[in-house]
C-alpha cells in the first residue's frame, strides 16, 4: 500500500532518510555530513505540513518500508525559460531489507497518478553519479537524462 505520510510516520521516515544520507556520505564525504542531526529530522515535518510538498510512504504488512519526499514546483517564465510546472522528487528511500522487491516502483506509480491528478506533466529528480543502483532503476522505469552537472577539481 502506498499513501501520503502522516506526522505519526515521522520516526520511520527519518530512519529511511538516514539510510539515504549514509549512502550519500559514503559516496561523497567531501560534500555530505555524517550523522543525521535535528535539522535534517525536522525537515520531514516541514514537508508533511508544506503547502506544496508531501511525503509518500509505502507499506508492506503495515510496516513502512519506503518513502519519497516530493514537492510541486511552479516556475514562472523568465527571460531565459518558459514557465513550467512539475513534480519534483527530493528524496526516495527503500529500507535496506526491502530493496529489489518492487517498493520503489510502487512509490513511482503512486507519484505518476498523483502528478496526473495535479496536472503536472513531468516528474523530475536528480541523482548522484556514485549511486549506480538508483540510476539503473530510474533508467529502467523510463527516466531519461536531461541535464549534467560537472565538476573540476582544482589542485
Amino acid at each position: 500500500m502506498v499513501r501520503f505520510a502522516e506526522e505519526k510516520d515521522l520516526d520511520i521516515i527519518n530512519e529511511l532518510r538516514k539510510q539515504v544520507n549514509d549512502i550519500h556520505v559514503e559516496g561523497r564525504p567531501d560534500i555530505f555530513k555524517a550523522g543525521f542531526g535535528t535539522e535534517l529530522r525536522d525537515y520531514a515535518q516541514v514537508l508533511i505540513n508544506g503547502e506544496n510538498s508531501d511525503i509518500i510512504v509505502a507499506e508492506r504488512d503495515g510496516i513502512i518500508c519506503g518513502m519519497a519526499c516530493v514537492d510541486y514546483v511552479n516556475k514562472p517564465e523568465t527571460p531565459f525559460g518558459n514557465a513550467r510546472c512539475f513534480y519534483h522528487v527530493q528524496e526516495i528511500a527503500v529500507d535496506v531489507n526491502h530493496r529489489r522487491q518492487g517498493v520503489a516502483k510502487e512509490l513511482l506509480e503512486f507519484m505518476i497518478e498523483d502528478a496526473k491528478k495535479r496536472k503536472l506533466g513531468k516528474i523530475e529528480l536528480d541523482v548522484w553519479e556514485f549511486n549506480e543502483s538508483a540510476i539503473e532503476f530510474y533508467q529502467a522505469v523510463g527516466f531519461r537524462q536531461m541535464r549534467r552537472w560537472l565538476e573540476y577539481e582544482v589542485k
